[in-house]
């Protein structure tokens, strides 16, 4: 999981540099993107579903760390969302795109792991970050899991991944490389992601066969979106 201790004056300091450099603001570049929606539910069919607010968690969570708590974890039938920004995390196996060298905060695991016990590739895997079970919200209670299915929202296009780490017990709204890229967001770990507007859908009781397998998370995904809808 990504700390998430960011000095807002050192980024602040730094991206001038970034946006002066291409080379710098391209470095990231590796897995093709995808560069059509998944699926054939669609962003505005889902989002249409997710206007109000049943709030189950018990208080509601920060978005970063010098931000004010204004994030609830909301309940609907077949599952569980919130609306937040979207961090990257970098985590997991070392490649390219995220190693030490490309992410301060770099760790080199991940809370959930691979069917064959490594830990999952952030550069390759769209997975999400869910906050470590707290006084807040505790995952587990409402069905989900290490695996689970989420479809992920982000200027009108719908990605599927899978629930593949945890976080900050206050923080909310963070998901890996992978995710950032196919939604169109800056995947640069330390100084891309989306200041808000990206939607996160769990669907409780679900879980991708394997973990890995993106083909999965998408098959299984669809079939889920349409039956959230169905029930809401």
């Amino acid at each position: 999981m990504r700390r998430r201790l960011i000095v807002a004056l050192l980024a602040t300091a730094a991206l001038p540099l970034a946006a002066a450099n291409p080379a710098l603001a391209s470095a990231h570049s590796g897995a093709k993107p995808h560069t059509a929606q998944e699926g054939s539910v669609s962003a505005a069919a889902l989002l249409a579903k997710v206007t109000g607010c049943s709030q189950i968690s018990n208080g509601k969570y920060k978005t970063d760390d010098e931000t004010s708590a204004t994030v609830p974890v909301c309940g609907k039938n077949g599952a569980v969302f919130w609306k937040a920004d979207m961090d990257i995390d970098c985590d997991g196996q070392v490649t390219t795109q995220c190693n030490n060298n490309t992410d301060p905060w770099f760790q080199d695991d991940t809370a959930f792991h691979q069917s064959n016990g490594q830990p999952l590739n952030s550069a390759k895997l769209p997975y999400v970050v869910v906050p470590s079970t707290s006084s807040i919200w505790k995952y587990t209670s409402y069905g989900i899991k290490g695996g689970g299915i989420v479809a992920v929202i982000y200027n009108n296009k719908v990605e599927y991944a899978v629930v593949g780490d945890t976080g900050p017990t206050k923080i909310i709204g963070e998901a890996s490389y992978s995710t950032a890229q196919a939604l169109g967001i800056d995947p640069d770990p330390e100084f891309g992601g989306a200041d808000s507007g990206v939607t996160y859908i769990l669907f409780k009781n679900s879980q991708a066969s394997p973990i890995e397998s993106h083909a999965d998370a998408v098959s299984r995904g669809q079939a889920l979106a349409n039956q959230f809808i169905a029930a809401n």
